[in-house]
């Protein structure tokens, strides 16, 4: 247990099943705090709060923030867009209940890793798509974004090239048709329509032969005027990304001055 956060777990009606909202909050912030929405990885199929303990409470101490983590729903038994709308809900769920927990609903940030990547941004083009809510800034660690698999980095080890084969099968799993691959939600880097979307930093690794999709959906929001920042970190693979301190501290470090905190 960390004494310096409050942690709670709620369930909450997700899209199709309940799941589960962990939340981390500065145990001695008394002021208002921005709401930050942490999305684990686990290649859509895969996964937890647990594992993503590390990455929400080091966001939650260092913004500082209201952090929640969301248990989305899982494919291939809840496939696609079960675990967006539920991310949906879950943010809607965090507005209505910003002031019990001392948050402010008016300040919003997404940040997710691999598939809570994708989950982040796709949020992020619902709430701008759906009105109401307005984000203010996103962080996307290794993000996975390209559902064709059509853009794998060309100096891929072999270990990597595994990794690319079991990317697809996740992808399979989360996409059971055709159709879905190219759903704006699920594929952004297909996408042409990101006006609008937030201020974005998006980190990859050397190593992981997904940088190549993550790097361009970068440069495609810096062409739709979308402001967005770029980062590729040296000598580490796509695994370690989210494990990298430097890496974490660089995704609080935007957000903060995104959210506009001092």
């Amino acid at each position: 247990m960390n004494p310096k956060l409050e942690v709670l777990e709620v369930p909450i009606s997700g899209h199709a099943q309940h799941i589960v909202l962990r939340h981390y909050r500065p145990t001695f912030e008394k002021d208002l705090l921005p709401i930050v929405l942490y999305f684990h990885g686990g290649g859509f199929i895969g996964g937890s709060l647990d594992e993503a303990e590390t990455q929400a409470a080091h966001l939650a101490e260092s913004i500082p923030a209201w952090v929640i983590s969301v248990g989305y729903s899982l494919a291939p038994k809840y496939p696609f867009p079960a675990a967006p709308e539920d991310a949906f809900l879950a943010l809607r769920w965090a507005i209505d209940n910003a002031r019990t927990f001392r948050a402010d609903a008016r300040r919003i940030a997404l940040a997710g890793h691999d598939a809570g990547g994708n989950i982040a941004n796709g949020l992020a083009a619902m709430t701008r798509d759906r009105g109401g809510i307005r984000v203010a800034a996103q962080a996307l660690i290794g993000p996975l974004l390209d559902p064709s698999m059509t853009r794998i980095a060309c100096d891929a080890s072999r270990d990597a090239e595994r990794d690319a084969l079991e990317c697809a099968r996740q992808y399979r799993a989360w996409l059971p048709s055709m159709a879905l691959q190219v759903h704006p939600y699920a594929a952004p880097i297909e996408s042409r329509r990101l006006g609008g979307m937030p201020p974005t930093l998006v980190i990859s690794a050397e190593k992981d032969p997904m940088r190549a999709e993550a790097e361009l959906y970068a440069g495609c929001l810096i062409q739709a005027g979308v402001p967005t920042e770029a980062m590729r970190r040296r000598d580490l693979c796509h695994r370690d990304l989210v494990c990298d301190r430097a890496v974490l501290d660089d995704a609080a470090t935007f957000l903060r001055r995104r959210l506009a905190i001092p």
